[in-house]
């Protein structure tokens, strides 16, 4: 029996359901890696990670089953084996497992233990649940395949250990959420790798899906608990690990340790690749957007300059009579800092003629909230025309703390293909924002240097639909309504636990009952990244219709 391994993590951006581009992918890194003994792929790597239903659709199990056994035909050449990721049918049941690929056969199947449900997983309506995994004899070792849920769960590593699992190697599909990373390595696998005294490696998969965001970042702890590897986060990466057998064991020999990105490069991270591989892979030419020269905007079209590059992203300045000379300075100086397009369409001339058309059934009603909201779906419909006549994907702008109270005009402002900000706070928005002026991320396509006019940063926030509008004169200051926001939403309190807090009573019942009427906007919304705990949609799944309030 060999005392030495080498194995390959390869941390990969595969795409659901493209089952034969996935396979190819996975055969180009098997020659990258022909001085492997074997490759590790994430979770579900061979029809993509998360599936949802597309799992129900017997022809899709099928092409994966043509394309698994090609797969494990193509090992009996020279080079590494494959542990690959895929869905079996075992007596009628549907499981996610993997497959270890060697010398031209299927050579072990192990199926997923612990299936999640709950936040962003669903995988139990999916799914039936394997049985408690063995260990797979791997040129005379025995390795342990806990996938993914399954170590944070501490009796699947426990009976794998009991068994004689001499190493782990977890395939993951674990997608972003802030501060993530310190629990994935040292709340769980640290903890699961000291605990049995066994070095696992984990390797997760990177790149966007609808409205989840894949971080990366995969890594070896030895047994001890000490790291070996630590891989990229944000970037495809394939690592040759190599493994040594000592008298106490196996353990991995110390690789490179890859710094990983920090709050809140990581959130403006997972918005730009979100963003681009939603685009790329619907295939869009490029987005438009509408450029106000306030800062959601502006943060949204350096994401998508830094998703995309200047020259596929498109901005349009819709000026009506209450935007400022301010206002239309900085949209231009703001694209003019990204290098991207930026053309000017008046909103004035529609705003007359719907003025005139509804003006025998308005007559005798004053101007309200009716007018402002017109203003915004005219705006939309003309993007929505740019749109469909040239083909570039709307990108909407709203943030979550306006979408959480309905500060949002559904069919104006929150038209489109897809918003980055959707789970974004508004004072994130600002750290961000201030943070890319300071840097560019790693995968950003952009430009260096300040690209969020420093205006657009101290400005008072304003949708300017009527004469000195600010947003502060329908809610209260951000840095109020927010930590309102985190603790109604994220952390589900009620208004008398945030009134003991110190949050002012009146306040916290106006804009919980504001939360709640919201909800039907927010069903209309486009999808956008999830970053935080509670997205809305995944995570946050609330009735409209309900008569529930904590105060």
């Amino acid at each position: 029996m060999p005392d030495t391994l080498k194995i390959t993590l390869a941390q990969v951006n595969h795409s659901v359901g493209d089952l034969a581009g996935n396979a190819a992918a996975m055969l180009a890194t098997r020659e990258r890696a022909a001085a492997s003994d074997l490759i590790v792929f994430p979770e579900l790597n061979l029809i993509g990670y998360p599936p949802e239903d597309l799992v129900l659709k017997p022809s899709l199990i099928e092409r994966a089953a043509a394309e698994l056994e090609a797969l494990a035909r193509a090992t009996a050449h020279t080079g590494p084996a494959m542990l690959v990721g895929s869905v079996f049918v075992q007596d009628g049941a549907l499981h996610n497992g993997v497959a270890l690929l060697d010398q031209g056969k299927i050579a072990a199947i192990r199926h997923k233990h612990e299936l999640p449900n709950y936040g962003t997983f669903d995988e139990m309506r999916l799914f039936q649940p394997g049985p408690l995994p063995e260990p797979i004899i791997f040129r005379g070792t025995m390795i342990g395949v806990p996938i993914c849920e399954d170590i944070w769960h501490p009796s699947v590593c426990r009976h794998l250990a009991d068994f004689g699992a001499e190493l782990l190697l977890c395939p993951n599909g674990s997608p972003y959420e802030i501060d993530k990373d310190a629990l994935r390595i040292d709340g769980v696998a640290r903890r699961r790798a000291v605990d049995n005294g066994l070095p696992l490696a984990y390797v997760n998969r990177v790149g966007g899906q609808d409205e989840l965001v894949f971080d990366g970042g995969s890594f070896v702890v030895n047994g001890d608990g000490g790291t070996a590897v630590q891989m990229k986060d944000w970037e495809e990466e394939e690592v040759l690990t190599r493994w040594t057998k000592t008298a106490q064991g196996w353990r991995c020999d110390r690789g490179e340790i890859r710094e990983m990105a920090s709050h809140p490069e990581s959130i403006y991270s997972a918005m730009v690749l979100a963003l681009r591989d939603y685009v790329n892979r619907n295939r869009f030419p490029g987005v438009v957007l509408g450029l106000s020269g306030g800062i959601d905007s502006a943060l949204c079209a350096a994401i998508a300059v830094d998703a995309l590059g200047a020259n596929r992203v498109w901005c349009v300045m819709l000026p009506s009579r209450y935007t400022s000379e301010e206002s239309l300075r900085d949209a231009a100086d703001c694209a003019r800092a990204l290098g991207c397009r930026l053309d000017t369409i008046p909103i004035a001339p529609a705003v007359d003629a719907y003025a005139q058309m509804l003006g025998p059934v308005f007559e005798g009603r004053a101007p309200d909230l009716t007018e402002e909201n017109l203003q915004s779906r005219i705006r939309g419909v003309t993007l929505m025309g740019i749109s469909n006549k040239f083909g570039p994907m709307l990108v909407t702008t709203g943030n979550k703390s306006e979408m959480s109270v309905g500060y949002a005009t559904i069919y104006g402002d929150m038209a489109g293909g897809y918003n980055p900000l959707k789970d974004a706070y508004k004072m994130t928005v600002f750290a961000v924002s201030e943070w890319r002026n300071r840097h560019k991320p790693r995968i950003g396509l952009g430009p260096d240097g300040v690209v969020i006019p420093p205006n657009i940063l101290t400005k008072p926030p304003s949708a300017e639909l009527r004469p000195d509008q600010k947003d502060s004169d329908s809610l209260p200051p951000y840095d109020v309504l927010d930590p309102i926001l985190l603790g109604l939403v994220e952390h589900e309190k009620s208004v008398d636990q945030l009134e003991r807090e110190g949050f002012d009573r009146a306040t916290l019942v106006r804009i919980e009952r504001l939360l709640h009427l919201a909800e039907y906007k927010r069903r209309q919304a486009p999808p956008g990244v999830k970053l935080g705990s509670r997205n809305f949609g995944r995570d946050r799944r609330y009735p409209i219709t309900h008569a529930f309030r904590t105060a």
